[in-house]
């Protein structure tokens, strides 16, 4: 016991103290997470949509993040990143209180379009901030803590979106709002005078305008960075079927209570909550990225299979931690493998397009979903999901590979004139 609380202090040891009130700020804002995980089943059973028209609101949410994480990373590289969060924190929990008066298809795809758009220009601006506010040799840790923080979150926000669904759906889009504003509050009256880790290492003129370079490359011209992305996209298209045709799945196939399926995704949120700092902190500089994520990739694609080998609810949990270990070993990678790629000047750019490619899997996931399931049933679409997952691994493996060698060869520029930007 004395070894595991050892193990749990080194893991969380020497983060900053913004690092650890960052996450706090998401662990608010994640823990009224009810509404997105709830939706299918909202739209189907409260408002009576079918499951394609459910499938159409939730790839018109997904939209709403392409254009919210494309205008997030924009306004942060020039508003900055404290304006961004604020903003779409509080204006974003006031709209919650706006959708739940929405019943028409077309005012719903409107809403939820809107919502969507101000909600995820969150995304890149709290990645940056995340950079920002950590320290240089930290920055792995600081992204786990932080998502440990929206893991557990997202352990309480479906378990208590289950009770308050088995109520009322109305109670889940005002629990939802007010802490979103919540959130955005607590973050104005902490974060409004802080500073980040931003070394300032004395440099010669020549060093200086070499610095320069590298941070007018545009994301969108770096060529291995745009299929990481594409890889990226393809990860979170599998990965999203966990909220959006999982929760249809537990309802339609085993007859799951609302109460029931908010116990299995917070039972994810758990799962991540324990084990992905001890995990990073062991493995995450002893073991290469490519490595990490390919076995994350094979293993989010196994978590779907495995629903067509055993109709017994305990395979429900134990594909739902198998799902959960997948999230621990890519996530938290991918976002550093971003962050290594970018400088100061354009990591609001690179984390843009980066949350893009997740935002673009919100499209493309629930419609894709939806129909399989519809047309050919539940079985289908979770092979088709677990073959998608083995070519992914294949194009992760030689992307992130080629990526991480590029990064070597550079290494000793970076030592020498971007120790303070590059984060390694």
């Amino acid at each position: 016991m004395k070894r595991l609380f050892l193990l749990y202090r080194n893991a969380f040891g020497g983060l900053s103290r913004p690092a650890w009130m960052m996450s706090l700020v998401m662990f608010i804002n994640r823990s009224g997470a009810m509404v997105t995980p709830f939706l299918a089943v909202y739209l189907t059973e409260v408002l009576d949509y079918s499951l394609k028209e459910a499938g159409m609101i939730l790839s018109i949410y997904g939209l709403g993040s392409v254009c919210g994480s494309f205008l997030g990373g924009w306004l942060t590289d020039r508003v900055g990143h404290f304006k961004v969060q604020f903003l779409s924190l509080t204006v974003g929990g006031s709209l919650y209180f706006l959708l739940l008066n929405l019943r028409q298809f077309e005012y719903m795809a409107a809403g939820v379009f809107i919502l969507s758009l101000v909600n995820d220009t969150l995304r890149p601006a709290n990645s940056v901030s995340i950079s920002y506010y950590a320290r240089p040799e930290n920055v792995t840790r600081a992204f786990s803590l932080n998502r440990m923080a929206l893991n557990l979150g997202f352990s309480i926000g479906p378990a208590l979106g289950g009770f308050l669904a088995a109520i009322s759906y109305r109670w889940l889009f005002i629990a939802d709002g007010i802490t979103c504003i919540s959130a955005g509050i607590f973050f104005f009256f902490y974060f409004r005078n802080q500073q980040g880790h931003r070394p300032q290492p004395k440099q010669k003129k020549a060093e200086q305008t070499e610095k320069a370079i590298p941070a007018e490359r545009s994301p969108y011209r770096d060529v291995p960075f745009l299929l990481f992305t594409v890889l990226c996209c393809s990860f979170a298209a599998i990965f999203f079927q966990f909220i959006t045709t999982l929760p249809l799945y537990y309802r339609q196939v085993y007859q799951l209570s609302e109460t029931g399926i908010g116990s299995l995704l917070a039972f994810n949120g758990f799962i991540v909550f324990m084990l992905e700092m001890i995990a990073v902190y062991l493995i995450g500089d002893k073991v290469r990225k490519s490595v990490l994520i390919v076995t994350g990739m094979l293993m989010l694609g196994f978590s779907f299979i495995l629903l067509n080998m055993n109709m017994e609810v305990s395979t429900l949990y134990v594909a739902m931690f198998l799902l959960s270990l997948s999230e621990i070993l890519a996530m938290p990678f991918m976002a550093t493998i971003t962050v290594e790629r970018s400088t100061e000047n354009n990591r609001g750019s690179y984390m843009g397009l980066y949350t893009i490619s997740y935002a673009a899997a919100h499209v493309v996931a629930p419609y894709l979903g939806t129909t399989i399931a519809s047309k050919y049933g539940f079985d289908t679409l979770w092979w088709n999901v677990g073959g998608l997952a083995v070519i992914t691994a294949v194009g992760f493996y030689f992307v992130v590979q080629y990526m991480e060698r590029e990064r070597l060869r550079k290494q000793p520029i970076v030592a020498s004139g971007e120790a303070g930007v590059m984060v390694g």
